[in-house]
Formats: structure tokens, sequence, C-alpha cells
């Protein structure tokens, strides 16, 4: 690709990353989440406006979906959201497909500006892991997308690929299918967490964690947490010397 083309697109990213930032910092107050009476009112607010316009709501979520994690942002927050707007059925499948265009336009950001320059300077050492990898990259991907990246942050395995210089349509196929289990925990999480809301006049943690929408996405979230600690452990922990 053309330098100038790389520079503006470089910029156009960074651009938009911190417009992004602005307008969270400046119109979100975090202080008020933590009143249970704010929340409420805002929650019925909130499922009276998708029900009234579930179409152009839905397009916008899907989107913006996109866009969030194409510019780097925490998967977790949204994948709640989405459950506690659209219930567990409809929002795994809104992020697992919105979520899979934008980690795949990510990790095609990263090809374009680092692919060469990591594949000419990769240690010996990882180039062995490498071409295991590339045999078999699909489910190994897979693998490591279901198990919630054994631990790594969001943005970097959808970045992570590069290493391996990973093909576009076995990155997409495999993060598509190796989403679902953990996207679907969160998001039951996320409508269990609006249900109690809503058939509630006050919250503690006591009601929460007894709450079957709550505590069983939390065992299962857990349990997957403990698969991803072992392998990580024992098959993708690249060990000393």
């Amino acid at each position: 690709m053309n330098k100038n083309i790389k520079i503006i697109i470089g910029i156009i990213y960074l651009l938009a990353l911190g417009i992004l930032l602005f307008l969270i910092f400046k119109y979100l107050n975090f202080k008020d989440f933590g009143n249970f009476a704010y929340i409420k009112e805002n929650t019925q607010m909130l499922a009276s406006y998708k029900n009234d316009n579930f179409i152009i709501f839905t397009i916008v979520f899907f989107l913006s979906s996109i866009i969030w994690i194409f510019l780097a942002g925490f998967a977790t927050p949204v994948l709640i959201l989405a459950g506690f707007i659209f219930g567990k059925w409809l929002g795994t499948f809104l992020t697992v497909t919105s979520f899979t265009i934008g980690c795949t336009l990510l990790y095609l950001l990263a090809q374009i500006y680092f692919k060469n320059f990591i594949l000419e300077h990769l240690p010996e050492k990882i180039k062995k892991y490498k071409s295991i990898f590339n045999k078999n990259e699909f489910v190994y991907f897979m693998i490591f997308r279901f198990c919630g990246g054994a631990g790594t942050p969001f943005a970097i395995q959808n970045v992570l690929p590069v290493i391996f210089n990973m093909k576009i349509k076995n990155y997409f196929y495999s993060t598509l299918l190796g989403l679902i289990p953990m996207v679907f925990i969160i998001n039951a999480l996320g409508a269990g967490i609006e249900n109690l809301i809503l058939e509630s006049e006050s919250v503690s943690y006591l009601s929460a964690i007894s709450n079957p929408g709550i505590y069983w996405p939390l065992i299962f979230f857990g349990a997957v947490l403990f698969i991803s600690f072992l392998i990580r452990e024992k098959i993708f922990k690249i060990k000393k010397g």
C-alpha cells in the first residue's frame, strides 16, 4: 500500500479513537451507575425506546459495536449491554457477528502497518511456533477464541495472529465460531441483570448472586477462565530457553 495512504488511514484511525474517548469521558457520569433508582429509570426508558424503534435501534447498535471493536474497545461492557438490551439470544447473534467484523477490520489494519515489520524481525523461536500454528491455524485460533484468549486482552487477541500471518478467511470464520460460547455467557449475564433490575425495587449483592440469571453465567464464566488458565499454562505459554 502507498505510504501516503497508510499515513492518511492511520491519522483517521487515531482521530476516530480520540473522538470516541472524548465522548465517553464527556457524557458518561460513572458515579450515577451506583444509584439503583437512576439505573432502573434509564433501563425502563431504554427498553421503551428499543421497542418503539426496534429496527433503527438494532442497526445503530450493530454498527456501533463494529466501530467500537475496530477502535480496540473493551468487549465485556458491550456484551453485557447487548444481553441487557436484546436478551441472550438476539444479543449473542448481534455481538458475535458485529464483533467478528470489527475484529477482522482491526486485524486487516494491523496487517497493513505491522505485518512486514513483524515478519522481518520475528525471532527464530517464534518462527518454529509459527510453522506449527499455520498447519492448522483455523482450529488453533478457534480454540484460542473459545477459551477467551487464554486471558489475553481482547484488543491484543484481535491483532495477535499478525505474528503468524494468518489468512483472512481463516481468521474471520474461526473468530465467528470461537466467540460464541463466551459471548453467550456474558450476554446471558447481561439479560439476567436486566431482569433483576426490572423486577426489583432494590438490589443487594446477596440478591444479585442468588439470582439464577446471575449466578449461572458467572459459574460458566469462571469455568471458561479456569480452562483458559490451563491452556495458557500448557499450550500457549512459550517457555524460556
